[in-house]
């Protein structure tokens, strides 16, 4: 008999009971169950997956799956739930029949890693069983391929050809907390889906986010309906399930005083932890690819200055243009002897898992978008992060064993300045493209279209002048033909094209 549990069976042995938020928490009865294939690495590779935190939930996670249309999953940082949970999935049958698996996550890096970890597991070889798809790029193998791995905007564009998405029996949706354009029009047009396929399932998974808000976000509760869902469909209401994380302790060191520079503040920071702290890989988050580019010359000039002592330090830049040879060096494992000190984005804050990380070396900012729609304006600025952000990135130091967070601003400016959580990107950026491809999708009623964050009305407006000044939208705001039709089946950003 199957170790897991297949859609229609009797429920998982576990406690239930019902949480604060209105979900089922879990109670998980500890498993040591040992793996029975036989194969060259597959029973440590096994071992390997159950020694995850996410694995002591694989029933409950099969469970509410079968029986709830929407699963929300809060997943720590390191629990293995972007890896476990669409195998998982497969195991138990969700992909038989023709149908897909879906996962998809907010970025094209993450999406071609996490794919090839899952192919690695599966023991598949990538593009096959298992396989993704980002712009421009498909390693995938129709009528083979069960677990597809996708970015946010490329199912929207599938919805184009497919609006129901009739071939999906389960999507992921990863990292929402993230929180990015596509996401947040995924979620409401997924939410708009269910509607059409109720016995599509969606699960929402985070390491922050806030579950009760996206509870009542995909509630379908009415005042006056207190109806049972129909036989042999799931129960509408959505569920929810938390999952600790697999880390260890990280100790946290702020700054006594503000600095300047937070770049030479960075290189310092790594050249102190190198000549006072245990072996153990650096990772330091900057803002994008010139800071990242000018620390790489700041400290391979500090290291020719200060001597061989420091030549052991291999210095490794991570952002998402980066060639795939040069990503595929960050994941390598550390030579004996060497340190990987790794200057990366806000990229490696979630779904990628860098193993030998011990120290984290916090700069306080990111590159964020940001629009007015007064001057019609869109930059990317260096902004603060948010608290939430704060807590992921001093969450990769504690992967391997108790790490050190070294955070570039104070703890007064922690704890009483710094905003709790990150403003949406549908709240901060020009929605020109976003009109389009609703539009494309037939959803007219753009004003009335339900959002995870509402966008700002000016914004909206804004982007309504300028499609219908480009001949894209008609005195109806409406697509016209075959202008608006054709601009809408190209991915490119429409502001691009029109300058």
């Amino acid at each position: 008999m199957s170790r897991f549990w297949r859609p229609g069976s009797e429920k998982p042995s576990a406690s239930l009971v019902d949480d604060e938020e209105g979900g089922v928490l879990f109670l998980p009865t500890n498993t040591n169950a040992s793996s029975s294939s036989s194969g060259f690495g597959y029973a440590s590779l096994e071992r390997l997956r159950q020694r995850l935190p996410v694995y002591k939930y694989r029933k409950a996670i099969l469970y509410l799956v079968e029986r709830h249309a929407t699963t929300i999953i809060v997943g720590e940082t390191g629990s293995g739930k972007s890896t476990q949970i669409p195998q998982y999935l497969k195991e138990a049958g969700w992909a038989e029949g023709g149908r897909l698996i879906g996962c998809t996550q907010p970025r094209r890096l993450a999406v071609q890693t996490v794919a090839s970890r899952v192919a690695e597991e599966v023991g598949v070889k990538l593009g096959e069983e298992v396989g993704y798809t980002i712009r421009f790029e498909d390693e995938t193998n129709p009528g083979m391929t069960m677990i597809k791995f996708l970015t946010d905007g490329v199912l929207i564009r599938e919805m184009m050809e497919d609006p129901l998405l009739s071939k999906y029996s389960v999507i992921m949706i990863d990292e929402a907390h993230e929180r990015s354009i596509s996401t947040d029009i995924l979620l409401g047009l997924l939410k708009k889906i269910q509607r059409r396929r109720p016995e599509l399932r969606l699960i929402i998974s985070s390491a922050t986010i806030e579950a009760r808000s996206m509870s009542t976000f995909f509630s379908n509760r009415r005042k006056n309906s207190l109806l049972k869902p129909a036989d042999g469909l799931p129960n509408p209401e959505p569920a929810i399930l938390s999952v600790e994380g697999r880390g260890y302790t990280v100790e946290t060191h702020y700054l006594e005083e503000p600095v300047s520079d937070y770049l030479q503040a960075a290189v310092n920071t790594v050249l102190i932890i190198h000549e006072k702290e245990p072996p153990g890989d650096i990772l330091v988050f900057l803002t994008g690819q010139d800071d990242i580019d000018a620390a790489l010359k700041l400290l391979n000039d500090e290291i020719q200055h200060l001597g061989k002592h420091y030549f052991d330090l291999v210095i490794l830049p991570l952002y998402s243009g980066l060639p795939r040879g040069d990503q595929d060096l960050i994941f390598a494992p550390t030579s004996k002897g060497k340190r990987k000190v790794v200057i990366s984005t806000n990229i490696a804050e979630t779904s990628l898992t860098l193993e030998g990380v011990v120290y984290v070396v916090d700069s306080g900012f990111s590159k964020q978008k940001c629009y007015n729609p007064i001057s019609d304006l869109e930059s990317l600025v260096v902004a603060p992060i948010s608290k939430a952000s704060a807590r992921q990135r001093a969450g990769r130091a504690g992967r391997v064993r108790p790490g050190k967070c070294f955070r570039l601003y104070t703890e007064e400016y922690y704890l009483n300045e710094m905003q709790s959580d990150g403003i949406p990107e549908m709240q901060r950026s020009n929605l020109v493209s976003c009109i389009i491809q609703l539009k494309a999708l037939g959803i007219d009623n753009i004003l009335g279209f339900d959002w995870p964050a509402s966008p700002s009305p000016e914004a909206m407006i804004r982007a309504l002048e300028i499609l219908f000044s480009l001949g894209i939208l008609d005195e109806d705001a409406k697509l016209t033909v075959p202008i608006g039709f054709q601009v809408a089946e190209m991915p490119l950003n429409i502001l691009q094209l029109a300058t």
